[in-house]
């Protein structure tokens, strides 16, 4: 299945932007501050989670609205239409709805119709940033194989934010409250870990099988930040109450794991690495990933301003991986050229001033 109509409604610039007759290869052109990535952005908050800037819901509605913005979209295949949809109201500015073929759903039920990953400029300090970066990345992968990851993070997080709050008291927290809430980190934070962890081996088992070259192949190594047993994780809670307590927050838990990532061919950690070294390698762990979430649902590849910044063997060389990996790919760009060895099998749209021309 892949997306073939989608409409924006006062979202960012565009006040009303349609766009249909898709294919594979989508491209959208135009200008820096055309509203490209603007378009690729609305299409992420057809997954769960914040969409691909992390931004306000209140932020996403274009200046002159006064009604909030909607996002639609169709997802079909042979006949068959799915239709997404998902918005949010002034009258609510903080809260994101969703509906599914006319019924309302919350947004985790998008991940059971489409997976979603993306790449952006923003992203390429992943591997030299704060390793909440990393757990980030990890998530929204997760999340795009296993729906009811989000689930666990936010019950997870929503523990966590307690425990600290209790821990910062005063007054000592009682033991009995403690208990409990350390029972629903221990539950969410456990299957938070099991996720990650299927993740990361998963990756590498794919990342095994695709070519070593142009793109350096990165070795990922899972480090969770507690044992990974729920017998594990609730004695290590319970033994660190009074350093926690000391410290007024939980010194340890998923909230505290890692990601390592190492270029393999040379075993030096991707953070030492040459910065086209760590794009190369941050696109290997795209490529893979995308190939593994067009198993089963629709998969979507957002790529926003990827195939200027590599040279034309590299470019090449993505272009014939995102034609195999069975996801319906939507790229950016300031020029055409870039892409004129898709051109013929992609759908075209120029971008300028918040609108969509079709090329």
């Amino acid at each position: 299945m892949a997306l073939d109509r989608i409409a924006l409604s006062s979202f960012r610039n565009h006040a009303a932007t349609e766009l249909s007759g898709t294919a594979q290869f989508n491209l959208l052109v135009g200008e820096n501050g055309a509203g490209k990535t603007n378009v690729l952005e609305a299409i992420s908050l057809l997954a769960p989670g914040r969409g691909l800037r992390r931004a306000a819901l209140a932020d996403m509605v274009c200046n002159n609205s006064k009604s909030g913005f909607t996002v639609a979209a169709d997802l079909g295949e042979d006949g068959k239409t799915v239709r997404l949809g998902t918005w949010c109201e002034s009258d609510h500015p903080g809260r994101r709805k969703v509906r599914i073929n006319g019924a309302d759903a919350n947004a985790t039920a998008l991940g059971e119709w489409l997976a979603i990953t993306w790449l952006t400029p923003a992203m390429d300090g992943l591997f030299t940033g704060p390793a909440a970066e990393r757990r980030r990345f990890v998530d929204r992968m997760a999340l795009a194989l296993y729906p009811a990851h989000a689930s666990h993070a936010g019950r997870y997080e929503a523990a966590l934010r307690e425990r600290n709050r209790l821990l910062s008291d005063r007054r000592e927290p009682e033991s009995g409250w403690l208990d409990a809430i350390e029972a629903q980190m221990v539950q969410h934070g456990g299957a938070l870990m099991a996720g990650r962890a299927r993740l990361v081996e998963t990756l590498m088992i794919r990342l095994a099988a695709m070519p070593a070259e142009p793109f350096a192949r990165p070795a990922l190594t899972y480090v969770p930040g507690a044992p990974e047993h729920e017998g594990g994780l609730s004695q290590a809670l319970y033994e660190n109450r009074g350093r926690d307590r000391a410290a007024q927050r939980t010194l340890i838990g998923p909230h505290r794991d890692e990601l390592d990532v190492v270029h393999a061919a040379k075993r030096v950690p991707a953070a030492q690495s040459s910065t086209g070294e760590q794009k190369a390698m941050l696109v290997a762990i795209t490529l893979a990933h995308a190939g593994l979430a067009a198993q089963g649902r629709a998969s979507l590849l957002l790529l926003d301003e990827v195939a200027a910044h590599l040279d034309p063997v590299r470019r090449a060389a993505l272009f014939d991986q995102l034609r195999g990996s069975g996801a319906q790919v939507w790229i950016t760009g300031t020029e055409a050229s870039p892409f004129d060895t898709i051109a013929s099998e992609a759908a075209t749209w120029r971008i300028e001033g918040g609108q969509a021309t079709r090329l």
